[in-house]
């Protein structure tokens, strides 16, 4: 049987770069162009970098921890890189698209892996209204800001504002605000995966927000429009036993 075709994608820390010259002594790397899978090595910041850039290419990404948490990653093994591979679980994921409108006319377009978050950019509050598949549902929001997160992303930013884990496979969104003083005790929503969210800012000029899918950050938004992204599918591989989903089950009764 024909091993799979790999290409190594590194963090430029000291310690991925290393690890990056053990395995390419040891394994051949191709272009992405030939390859049929993509070993990232690094952490989950890198990960989700990787998952952005190979998006083009429909190629699943293999990780290895070369960071410090690692929760998307596999563990870091020189031996039988090739033959984890071929016995990896998938697992796929489907991005948010972000459409970020800002006060001066201008609008940006934006895919996140983990989370869209909305968040206040002076000492001012945010205010915030909420509409779900065109239905007002919020009509006053104050807070520090908001997060509309994938269930990939539940276990990230979205756990520290306390909102939900939620399976995998769940289909389902979590909409967590961050710091709420009004409605004081609303802890949020789960939506179904095709839900249309959107975010109005009440006087933006005044209250300026910003809106940021994964690392790309827009500021001085007047609102901001979420939706699952169906049309785009990531593949990502695990070891059996260590898959997302067991992760995800694992995080919640993690003390």
């Amino acid at each position: 049987m024909t091993k799979p075709a790999v290409a190594f994608a590194a963090n430029p820390t000291p310690k991925a770069q290393a690890i990056l010259r053990t395995l390419s002594a040891r394994y051949r790397s191709v272009p992405v162009a030939d390859a049929d899978v993509i070993v990232a090595l690094g952490g989950d910041g890198f990960m989700l970098r990787t998952l952005h850039s190979v998006l083009k290419h429909g190629l699943p990404v293999y990780g290895m921890n070369a960071g410090s948490l690692g929760f998307l990653m596999n563990d870091y093994a020189e031996d039988d890189l090739l033959e984890r591979i071929e016995a990896a679980e998938l697992v796929e994921l489907h991005p948010l698209r972000m459409r970020a409108h800002a006060i001066d006319g201008s609008y940006t377009e934006a895919l996140a892996i983990n989370e869209v978050s909305l968040l206040r950019q002076t000492y001012q509050a945010a205010k915030l209204a909420i509409q779900i598949d065109g239905k007002p549902r919020m009509t006053e929001l104050v807070c520090d800001g908001i997060l509309v997160a994938t269930p990939a992303g539940s276990t990230a930013y979205n756990l520290s504002a306390h909102g939900p884990i939620v399976p995998i496979d769940s289909d389902i969104l979590c909409l967590t605000p961050i710091s709420a003083f009004r409605p004081r005790r609303w802890r949020g929503a789960l939506l179904p995966h095709d839900a249309h969210v959107e975010f109005i800012v009440d006087d933006p000029a005044e209250r300026p927000v910003s809106a940021t899918a994964d690392n790309l950050e827009v500021r001085d938004v007047s609102r901001v429009e979420v939706q699952e992204d169906r049309n785009l599918t990531l593949r990502l591989l695990y070891d059996p036993g260590h898959n997302l989903a067991e992760r995800i089950l694992a995080e919640q009764f993690e003390a």
